[in-house]
């Protein structure tokens, strides 16, 4: 597994694109981690808040950790001192949490409202109707300290191609829809983060401009924390 060749090739499929490439580092060493760090990579994706506070406490302190994992509110405390993104806000009560915690450690952190997209029930996200709600709430503007960039999602688990690009598309298009509809001091639409190993090269046709990718840079998964 060369991890270095791997970063290169991602990065050169990426180059010229509006995307950035979010290495997903969830479960793997900080030997491995530092690698990637050596070949130039700067961010990097964990899925756990205690292996990712872990790692930050470990690693260089220029990395960019971003939170891609379903976030539990009670574990929001021990990320909001570093955290740089959260991509998987998925309710009022965890955007709340976040802002909460982020005001303590005199912070703005920058979060990504996900998304369900996939036909999938066991993927976590907002409706589309429920997106709408949040962001017409009058609660929102007082929210000082998170920032709306953008949204996430998730595509299904498939083969079929069609499918992958059809709700990417539809992330895509709501995506763009919120952007002229939607306008506060703390939103800033410019992040949608689409894609993974498998698919991201159909989620930068589509125009995601964060993909999360783990297993070409890293190898499979052998095991778990």
């Amino acid at each position: 597994m060369d991890i270095k060749n791997n970063i290169a090739e991602i990065t050169n499929t990426l180059h010229g694109k509006n995307a950035r490439l979010v290495a997903v580092s969830k479960t793997k060493p900080n030997e491995l981690i530092l690698e990637a760090y050596n070949a130039g990579q700067r961010v990097f994706g964990e899925n756990k808040i205690q292996e990712m506070t872990d790692k930050s406490e470990a690693l260089p302190k220029d990395i960019e950790w971003h939170m891609i994992g379903h976030v539990q509110s009670n574990k929001v405390k021990y990320m909001a001192p570093f955290v740089s993104l959260i991509h998987s806000v998925d309710s009022w009560k965890l955007l709340k949490e976040v802002n909460k915690q982020a005001l303590k450690n005199n912070r703005v952190i920058d979060c990504l409202l996900q998304m369900h997209i996939a036909e999938e029930e066991t993927k976590f996200g907002l409706s589309k109707e429920e997106l709408f709600e949040m962001l017409e709430s009058q609660e929102l503007s007082t929210l000082e300290n998170i920032r709306i960039v953008g949204l996430m999602g998730m595509a299904t688990f498939t083969e079929d191609k069609a499918q992958i690009r059809k709700e990417f598309k539809s992330l895509a298009g709501i995506f763009n829809e919120v952007k002229t509809k939607y306008h506060a001091e703390n939103i800033e639409w410019r992040e949608l983060s689409m894609g993974m190993s498998g698919d991201y090269d159909i989620a930068i046709e589509e125009g995601s401009t964060l993909v999360r990718v783990g297993s070409s840079i890293f190898g499979s998964r052998n095991y778990d924390n």
